[in-house]
C-alpha cells in the first residue's frame, strides 16, 4: 500500500496508514517529502529512532536534521535556523519541542511540506502507549492550515484509529489504509510450560539463527543472559538501565551477528531493521496485543520462515488480571506520590514549571516509604495528565566551551604544550566551541587525535581544574521535568473520568492477551488480525493451533457429548476457563478447546464481563 499511500499524501490529503511492523512506514513520507518543495516535519517520541533516520538519510546523500532532549539551547537554534535557511528535506523533532517559544519562532520561516507523526497511536489516549505531548500536535495545524498530516503505526484498534484522526483534526477529505496483518512466514506458539528454561534452551537448539528474548524485568534479562550462556548459546542482556554506550555496543554486536540472542525488556528493537532474526520469545507474557504483536514481528523480516514463541505460566495470568488495581492507583494514592515526589526534588508550591530533576525512583520510594510499584504507576498517570515527564532512560552527551579569549589561550598553549593536542583537537573538531557549551564525542575526539578515549578523559578533566574549559560529563541519570508549576495540596485535581475509562481500556486490553494466550484451536494469526479489524485473514496453517488442528480432528459424537457437557458446567454455576479446564481433565484438550472455540464463533457461549462463562439461548 506504500504506492497509494504517497499518493495520497501527494494529493494533500490527512492520511492514517496502519502498517504492521517491518512495513516500510518511513517510506511513505520520504517519498512525497522529496518529491515536494520544502522540509517535511517528523514527529516521533524515540530519540534512538530519530537518530538511526536522520544517520540513514544522511548515508543516502540525503540532508536531515533533528531536534531532541539532551541539545543545549544554541544547538536547537542552529539547527532551526538550518532548517528555515538552509536546503535540508527533514527535520525530526519530538512532540514535547512543537509548543517551545523557540520552535514557535522559528516555524513561520519554515517552509513545511508535510507533517509525519509516527507511532501516531501515541496521541490517543484509549490506546496502549498514550503521550499527553502527542495531544498538541494538532495545534500545530493553526500555524500550518494547508500542510497534510500523514499518521503512521504499526498497531491501532479501530477505537484507537479514529480517535487518532480526530485528535489530529483531520479534514473530512481523509484517508485510511490499512495493511493486512497477515505474516505468511511467522508461526506463532503458545507454551505451558513447567520450565521456561527448559523449554527457552530447545526452542534456540532447535531454531538455528539471530534470536530476540523479551523479558519483563532487567534483572531477568541478566538471569536468563547467563543461563543461556552457560549453555554455551551466545548471549547478551540489553535494558534501558544500561549507560548509552554499553546500550549501543551490544545492539551493534546483535545487529552484526557477533552475539546471537539478545535477552531484552521492551526499550530493545524499535526502529531497529535487522531481517534474518529467525526466532523471538517472549519469556513473559506482555500485558497486551498492541506490544506482542510489535515484538513478535521483529522475526523473519526477510520472508524466510520465523517463530514467535510465547512461554507462560497460569499464575502469570492470574497476575495479570491484578494489575488493573496496581497500575491504576486511586486518586488519593496518586496525590500523595505527587506530594512526596515534589518534596523530594525541593520545589515549592507554584513553581517548578520548565524545570528537570535528577530523580531515582528505588531511591525516592525507599526515603518517602512509598511502594515503588506504585509510584511508578502514579508518576505515570501524571505524566498522561500532562503534569509532569519521568524518563528513566534520560540521555545528554557530554558538552565543552572555553572560558578564556584567545589571547589566554595562546599563553596557556605554551606554558601546558602537553596539553596542545587536546586544545587544537576541540578547536578543529567543533565549531562554536569557543562562544557556547557544544556536545562533544570523546570517542570519535580521541581518533581524531589518535590517543585512547582514556586520555582524552583525563586531559579534558585537566583542562577542567585549570579553569581552561567548563566540561559537562556525560549524564545518563534519570529524569523529572515539570510540565506544570507545584499544586497546592487543596488544588490538586486529575480527569478522574478519563483516567476511568483508560482503566477499563486497559482491562479490556488484559483480557484480549489472556483470550489469546488460552486460546487452543482458533488460528492465532487470524486471532490477532481480528483484533485490529482485519477480518480478511485466512488460516496460516503454520501455528501450534492450526497444526493441533490437523492432528485433534472432532468427530460429531465427540463434540455433541462435549457441548452438553459444557452446558452443563456453565449452568451450575459461575464457571471460568481456567476453572472449565481443571474440571474437564477426562476430556482431551485439544478436542475440548475445537468445540469451545466453536461454540463461541457461534455466539452460543460468552465470557462476560467478569470472566464467566454464559451460554446465550
Amino acid at each position: 500500500m506504500q504506492e497509494d499511500i504517497i499518493h495520497a499524501v501527494l494529493n494533500g490529503n490527512d492520511t492514517l496508514a496502519l502498517l504492521p511492523t517491518g512495513g516500510g512506514k518511513s517510506i511513505c513520507y520520504q517519498v512525497p517529502a522529496m518529491a515536494r518543495e520544502g522540509i517535511c516535519l517528523v514527529i516521533s517520541p524515540l530519540i534512538a529512532l530519530i537518530k538511526d533516520q536522520v544517520g540513514n538519510l544522511k548515508k543516502r546523500g540525503i540532508p536531515a536534521l533533528a531536534i531532541y532532549s539532551g541539545m543545549s539551547f544554541l544547538e536547537v537554534k542552529k539547527t532551526l535556523q538550518n532548517a528555515a535557511y538552509g536546503n535540508y528535506k527533514f527535520l525530526y523533532v519530538s512532540p514535547e519541542r512543537l509548543e517551545t517559544h523557540l520552535f514557535l519562532e522559528f516555524l513561520p520561516s519554515i517552509n513545511v511540506s508535510l507533517i509525519a507523526v509516527d507511532e501516531a497511536h501515541c496521541v490517543s489516549q484509549w490506546g496502549y502507549d498514550f503521550r499527553p505531548p502527542y495531544l498538541r500536535i494538532a495545534n500545530l495545524r493553526e500555524h500550518l492550515p494547508k500542510v497534510p498530516v500523514l499518521a503512521l503505526t504499526a498497531s491501532a484498534t479501530r477505537k484507537v484509529q479514529e480517535d487518532i484522526c480526530d485528535k489530529l483534526d483531520f479534514s473530512a477529505t481523509k484517508q485510511r489504509f490499512q495493511q493486512s496483518f497477515e505474516r505468511a512466514n511467522l508461526s506463532y506458539s503458545v507454551f505451558n510450560v513447567a520450565s521456561k528454561q527448559n523449554k527457552l534452551l530447545e526452542v534456540l537448539r532447535n531454531v538455528k539463527g539471530s534470536a530476540i528474548v523479551y523479558c519483563k524485568s532487567r534483572k531477568h534479562t541478566k538471569d536468563v543472559a547467563e543461563l543461556l550462556k552457560l549453555n554455551n548459546i551466545n548471549a547478551n542482556f540489553y535494558h534501558a538501565g544500561l549507560s548509552n554506550e554499553d546500550r549501543n555496543k551490544r545492539q551493534e554486536d546483535w545487529i552484526n551477528n557477533t552475539t546471537r540472542v539478545i535477552v531484552c525488556t521492551n526499550a530493545f528493537g524499535m526502529g531497529i531493521d535487522k531481517p534474518d532474526v529467525r526466532v523471538v520469545v517472549h519469556y513473559s507474557v506482555p500485558d497486551c496485543l498492541e506490544n506482542y504483536y510489535q515484538e513478535a514481528g521483529r522475526a523473519g523480516r526477510d520472508g524466510k520462515r520465523s517463530y514467535a514463541v510465547l512461554l507462560y505460566s497460569e499464575k502469570e495470568l492470574e497476575d495479570l488480571k491484578q494489575q488493573s488495581r496496581i497500575r491504576f492507583p486511586d486518586r488519593e494514592e496518586i496525590k500523595r506520590v505527587y506530594t512526596a515526589v515534589m518534596n523530594s526534588i525541593q520545589v515549592p508550591a507554584g513553581a517548578g514549571e520548565g524545570c528537570s530533576y535528577d530523580f531515582d525512583i528505588v531511591s525516592f520510594a525507599s526515603a518517602f516509604k512509598v511502594d515503588a510499584l506504585t509510584a511508578t504507576y502514579a508518576i505515570k498517570t501524571l505524566e498522561q495528565e500532562g503534569i509532569l515527564l519521568f524518563s528513566d532512560t534520560f540521555f545528554k552527551p557530554p558538552t565543552v566551551v572555553f572560558n578564556c579569549d584567545q589571547q589566554t589561550l595562546r599563553d596557556f598553549e605554551q606554558v601546558h604544550p602537553e596539553l596542545d593536542d587536546i586544545v587544537k583537537g576541540l578547536l578543529r573538531s567543533y565549531e562554536g566551541i569557543v562562544d557556547f557549551p557544544t556536545a562533544i564525542n570523546e570517542t570519535l575526539l580521541a581518533k581524531f587525535i589518535n590517543k585512547p578515549k582514556e586520555y582524552v578523559l583525563q586531559q579534558l578533566g585537566r583542562l577542567q581544574q585549570l579553569g581552561i574549559v567548563e566540561y559537562v560529563k556525560q549524564k545518563e541519570s534519570p529524569q523529572i521535568t515539570l510540565l506544570l508549576n507545584r499544586m497546592y495540596i487543596d488544588s490538586f485535581v486529575i480527569n478522574l473520568d478519563n483516567y476511568l475509562q483508560r482503566k477499563l481500556q486497559f482491562e479490556e486490553r488484559i483480557q484480549a492477551i489472556i483470550q489469546y494466550v488460552l486460546q487452543a484451536s482458533e488460528c492465532r494469526s487470524k486471532v490477532i488480525a481480528a483484533y485490529f479489524n482485519d477480518a480478511g485473514v485466512k488460516s496460516c496453517g503454520i501455528c501450534d493451533n492450526c497444526i493441533h488442528l490437523k492432528l485433534t480432528p472432532v468427530s460429531m459424537v465427540d463434540f455433541e457429548a462435549i457441548e452438553a457437557y459444557l452446558y452443563t458446567l456453565i449452568v451450575e454455576g459461575k464457571v471460568t476457563i481456567n476453572k472449565l479446564l481443571a474440571q474437564s481433565k477426562t476430556i482431551q484438550r485439544e478436542k475440548l478447546w475445537n468445540v469451545f472455540n466453536y461454540l463461541q464463533a457461534e455466539k452460543k457461549v460468552v465470557i462476560n464481563k467478569d470472566g464467566y462463562l454464559e451460554r446465550i439461548y
